[in-house]
């Protein structure tokens, strides 16, 4: 009889380490998914000004069935979470004006009306690219994806403009 509860025993053990294994092997993909997998940015720029003035169109499509919060999202309670365009910090390039699509309007009774892109949406940023720099122009893209039964980790994107 102690054999038998010594053998059970070392076999209780050894599915417990075999089922904590497993549950370390996949529980860190879901906790490292973030917004950015859910959307593809592509950047079209047009041909500088002799002022330096560039307009750069930022296309983001976004994966069936997500959406990201608008900007203007409409609704204070989303205001972090809304999609906002910038220059990458430190660069000598300067971000003068942005173009946001109007958002598709989600009614909700608890949290209220919002706004948010869904399928496919162009930003327009005119930047100002900085005279005689040979830095490329980056802009980042912070947003943030949901479907309606989740979201996901909030995101940066950085692109790159070519």
């Amino acid at each position: 009889m102690n054999r038998t509860h010594a053998r059970l025993t070392l076999a209780c053990a050894g599915l417990l380490t075999c089922l904590a294994v497993a549950a370390l092997a996949t529980e860190p993909s879901a906790q490292v998914q973030k917004s950015d997998s859910k959307v593809k940015i592509t950047a079209k720029a047009e041909k500088p000004g002799p002022d330096g003035k560039q307009l750069v169109t930022l296309t983001l499509a976004i994966e069936n069935g997500w959406h990201l919060y608008a900007n203007p999202v409409g609704n204070e309670d989303f205001a972090d979470n809304q999609t906002v365009v910038s220059a990458v910090p430190k660069s000598k390039h300067q971000v003068l004006k942005i173009a946001y699509p109007p958002g598709k309007v989600m009614k909700d009774k608890t949290v209220g009306d919002y706004k948010v892109y869904e399928d496919t949406v162009a930003i327009k940023v005119e930047v100002r690219r900085a005279k005689d720099s040979t830095e490329p122009l980056e802009l980042n893209v912070k947003l943030q994806a949901c479907n309606d039964k989740t979201c996901l980790l909030p995101a940066t994107a950085k692109v790159k403009v070519e």
